[in-house]
């Protein structure tokens, strides 16, 4: 693959003011690899690099990693089962980056738990810029918030800010993103939100529109709650409109004044 734009050091970011991110870059092809990961060095990240999934689930286990960049078309062990493996254990960015563009791909990947799919060729600008975006994110997540609000809605507790949902002692194992949806659905509940709208409320940062993954993850959050509360249905679809939380009881308890998502 031709390397089209290099790598300004300017777009490097910190998670912290110490250390700069950890990426696993897992790519099965040499030439790719090295171009992807010299442009990530270049900007100052810390590299780390697989060339099959089974390597690439050692390294995120025994490493601190911050970002994932995943290809589809690994030996053994391919990039969806890894993305998925991966899903259940991290709650981290991972980008698969892949050759593939069919739609069955796109929903796939989406699917299986990834935050973005970018498409080979691809420049390295844009490459870099989504890295940022989704760390820059990452990192607003991980910041105190200045108003914590408790969400009580049926058999669910929703802590906005620890990012946790929980129904009696048992706690939902939510994606970064499934946590959005849910929130945006929650704190809003009774307000129909069509598919559209939704993917540019949680998706604000992507640069390629992509609805389907919408459903995919209203797919999956309904699922997870249907683990820990099988009697209530708390996500409804508007059939041709799209969808709203309509729980039996929603209750609001804030630390502080109300605040919107």
């Amino acid at each position: 693959m031709e390397r089209r734009i290099y790598a300004p050091a300017c777009l490097a970011f910190p998670m912290n003011g110490e250390a700069m991110a950890t990426i696993l870059l897992v790519e099965d092809e040499k030439s790719i690899l090295q171009f992807v990961r010299d442009a990530l060095e270049d900007a100052d990240y810390t590299v780390l690099s697989a060339e099959d999934g089974l390597n690439a689930l050692k390294l995120a286990r025994e490493k601190q990693i911050d970002l994932v960049l995943l290809d589809i078309g690994l030996p053994g062990l391919d990039g969806f089962s890894v993305c998925r493996v991966l899903r259940e254990d991290l709650h981290i960015p991972i980008l698969i980056v892949s050759a593939r563009q069919s739609d069955a791909d796109k929903v796939q990947g989406f699917g299986v738990g990834a935050d973005d799919y970018i498409m080979k060729p691809f420049s390295i600008r844009e490459l870099l810029a989504r890295v940022q975006a989704h760390l820059r994110r990452e990192q607003r997540y991980r910041q105190p918030k200045r108003r914590m609000a408790l969400l009580k809605s049926g058999g669910l507790s929703i802590d906005m800010e620890r990012h946790e949902v929980s129904s009696g002692t048992t706690s939902l194992a939510l994606s970064r993103k499934e946590f959005e949806v849910l929130c945006l659905l929650a704190r809003h509940a009774g307000q129909v939100f069509a598919r559209d709208v939704i993917f540019d409320r949680v998706w604000q940062d992507d640069t390629e529109s992509y609805l389907e993954t919408v459903t995919e993850h209203i797919k999956r959050i309904r699922s997870k709650l249907a683990r820990v509360d099988a009697h209530t249905e708390y996500i409804k679809t508007i059939w041709g409109v799209g969808y709203k939380w309509e729980p039996s009881v929603t209750q609001i308890s804030r630390s502080s004044s109300s605040s919107t998502y």
